[in-house]
């Protein structure tokens, strides 16, 4: 039997110990480890499996995951959203769909903090569905924007997939973090006319709400400051040099529970229970990178990648057509797999045939992200989608409903970043990372 055809033997294994319900690193690992330990020997495999679980538990560079991690918990738990979209109301709330744009601007700033799309769904469909339905909005475009904005943690720095991407690919996370600026903010400005232009052809999808004074804009604005100079601190700092990602990380988590526990958001109640969703959540993320290493030097020694590589560039197509291909395995693979899971699991797999195809790795993790975006809201699994409907107790078709015209924004962002990489590319170039 070829290397080859164990490996693609490991991969079918790997899928259905996935679908019977093991967890995706653990099912990694002992595949790896035994798929490696075939190929090679078994004391190469035992040897693979110590050396890759203490490298990745004992890497400095992984702490930059909890950090920002703990970041988003305090301020999730502290119920920043809440400041985040009023500010955003005051602005936006007496035209049609205001609420509706609050939302997405209020999403925008929560993203930026948590990086988590499912945390950022969560919130804003506990604090802003509730204040739509008092202004009869449609429940499509209540829970469609909720679901649609959530999606936006994966982009907006500081962003956990990014984080991932970085460590499995070898790329600067600062640089990763610079680069998704411009796309997130276009991300977001396509929603926003996806509110209005919605609620222009439908008047009565998105009535509009009261008007504020500028003082109340400005009062707004002052209670969100400082939330929004941490994030301009953190971020900032990665881009020019004065912070290393752990670094960000680590002084943003302080700022945040410092500024929570001064004006008195959270309790020590809500310490511990940030730390307690940190760790839990960490320690998922730090398996399945170990899982996907272990995985990866396995489908290495197959010969996969270089295999994969050597028939998609043999292919008479051009190489963005190539590129959108290997974008559509991920979204069919998102379709079945947890999208962050499937992302660690493809990503060792497909980088090295990007690379082949002449495309910059930093590049391909933004346009990658947008790829995530609209997985996270397409059916079967549309965790956005199941999360707004739980809380809302709506039915699914209606979710599913209101996500499809923000469908048609991401779709748009993703095609002018494929025309246009130095979209992407511009900010880090300027900013000379």
């Amino acid at each position: 039997m070829s290397e080859t055809m164990i490996g693609l033997i490991g991969l079918a294994l790997l899928l259905v110990m996935f679908l019977s319900g093991m967890e995706l690193g653990f099912s990694m690992a002992m595949l790896g480890f035994v798929g490696f330990s075939y190929v090679v020997s078994a004391k190469a495999g035992l040897s693979l499996l110590a050396h890759d679980i203490f490298d990745a538990s004992t890497s400095y560079s992984y702490t930059v995951v909890p950090t920002f991690m703990f970041m988003g918990f305090v301020a999730f738990n502290a119920g920043i959203a809440r400041q985040l979209y009023l500010s955003a109301y005051r602005f936006f709330g007496h035209i049609p769909g205001g609420l509706a744009m609050a939302t997405v601007g209020g999403a925008t700033a929560f993203g930026s903090i948590t990086g988590s799309p499912t945390a950022t769904s969560a919130t804003f469909a506990s604090v802003a569905i509730p204040e739509m339905d008092r202004y009869d909005y449609d429940k499509r475009l209540s829970t469609g924007v909720v679901a649609a904005s959530g999606c936006l943690g994966p982009l907006i720095p500081p962003s956990n997939p990014l984080i991932v991407y970085g460590i499995i690919t070898e790329q600067s996370i600062g640089k990763l973090f610079t680069a998704s600026l411009i796309p997130g903010l276009i991300v977001s400005s396509l929603f926003l006319l996806t509110v209005y232009g919605w609620c222009r052809i439908n008047p009565k999808i998105g009535p509009k709400g009261e008007r504020s004074s500028w003082r109340e804009r400005i009062s707004s604005l002052r209670k969100s400051a400082p939330v929004v100079i941490i994030f301009i601190v953190v971020v900032g700092g990665l881009m020019i040099g004065l912070f290393t990602p752990t670094e960000a990380g680590g002084t943003g988590a302080f700022a945040v529970t410092l500024l929570c526990l001064v004006k008195r958001e959270i309790n020590w109640r809500g310490i511990v229970k940030s730390i307690i969703e940190t760790l839990r959540a960490s320690c998922m993320v730090l398996i399945l990178i170990i899982g996907s290493i272990i995985f990866g030097h396995f489908i290495a020694v197959t010969k996969i990648p270089m295999a994969v590589a050597d028939w998609i560039g043999a292919l008479p197509l051009d190489r963005h057509i190539i590129l959108v291909l290997i974008g559509m395995g991920y979204l069919v693979g998102g379709s079945f797999i947890d999208d962050l899971a499937f992302m660690v699991l493809a990503t060792p797999i497909f980088y090295p045939v990007v690379l082949k195809l002449g495309f910059d790795l930093i590049w391909f993790g933004i346009f990658l992200q947008i790829v995530i975006m609209i997985g996270v809201i397409i059916p079967p699994v549309a965790i956005n989608v199941f999360i707004v409907k739980n809380i809302a107790k709506v039915p699914l078709g209606v979710v599913y409903a209101g996500t499809l015209p923000f469908l048609i924004g991401l779709s748009i962002c993703a095609l002018v970043l494929l025309l246009f990489p130095q979209i992407a590319l511009f900010l880090p170039s300027l900013l000379g990372l």
